[in-house]
């Protein structure tokens, strides 16, 4: 029987979608954590405010637990390579920050339960562990593409998990760490380095439009990366544990 996923009834991609009424204007916390790696002389990156922990994009270490993504996703799916050849010609593509995407290719993920801890490793109790060894692997269904209402002029790819009775399996995850159930799981791709015009931001929103029933990809999770990371683009970071799904076993 084919797998049946969460749908936009009960995720909150549409009504999380960017304003595009106005120009797309790069917003304050991406000018401030993102901006400084990409582009640190831009004249409105933020390189550090008060009480935000940030300095030139960089911040103490944070622990999450994420869903990762091979690799070679990109190129192994067609329709994602047809997403990135209409990116590379929309009228916007020389604000995308195009060198960025080999440099992060081995940490692709969506986090699923974020700030486990800061600055030093958190312990995963052994009750958290059987608990995640009690939910079975499942499926997850990409699609493209999507613009939040926070981090502007950061581009993702939606996750769409497979459905199940009660909690979704991502909820059930963040169920057993304790937090509230989500409806929002993002993979972080592109990012852009300057705001986008009028007609740019139309174009943004037309291809986000044409592509949104789209699926890109289809994987199956049967582990999570217990990730720390020192910036929000996760280029200095590292995969310290790897917390199998189902009762298998780490790798």
């Amino acid at each position: 029987m084919p797998t049946e996923f969460c749908s936009d009834d009960t995720l909150g991609y549409r009504r999380s979608l960017t304003d595009f009424s106005t120009p797309l204007a790069l917003d304050e916390s991406y000018r401030l954590a993102h901006l400084p790696l990409l582009a640190p002389e831009h004249p409105r990156a933020i390189p550090r405010l008060d009480g935000r922990g940030y300095d030139m994009g960089r911040h103490a270490e944070i622990f999450s637990l994420v869903m990762p993504l091979s690799r070679d996703a990109p190129d192994a799916s067609p329709a994602w390579r047809a997403l990135e050849a209409e990116l590379r010609a929309a009228p916007f593509a020389g604000k995308i920050a195009w060198d960025l995407l080999p440099r992060r290719a081995e940490r692709l993920h969506a986090t699923i339960v974020g700030s486990l801890g800061r600055g030093e490793r958190p312990a995963i109790a052994p009750e958290i562990r059987a608990r995640l060894a009690a939910i079975a692997p499942f499926e997850v269904e990409l699609r493209g593409l999507f613009s939040g209402n926070v981090n502007l002029g950061r581009l993702y790819l939606r996750a769409y998990p497979q459905q199940a009775p009660g909690l979704n399996p991502f909820q059930q995850i963040q169920q057993v760490f304790g937090r509230a159930p989500g409806d929002l799981y993002l993979v972080g791709y592109y990012n852009l380095v300057d705001d986008l015009d009028a007609s740019e931001t139309q174009a943004l929103a037309a291809l986000l439009a044409r592509w949104w029933e789209k699926p890109l990809l289809r994987l199956r999770v049967d582990a999570l990366w217990l990730m720390g990371a020192s910036d929000d683009l996760v280029l200095d970071s590292r995969i310290v544990e790897t917390l199998p799904l189902g009762g298998g076993s780490p790798a």
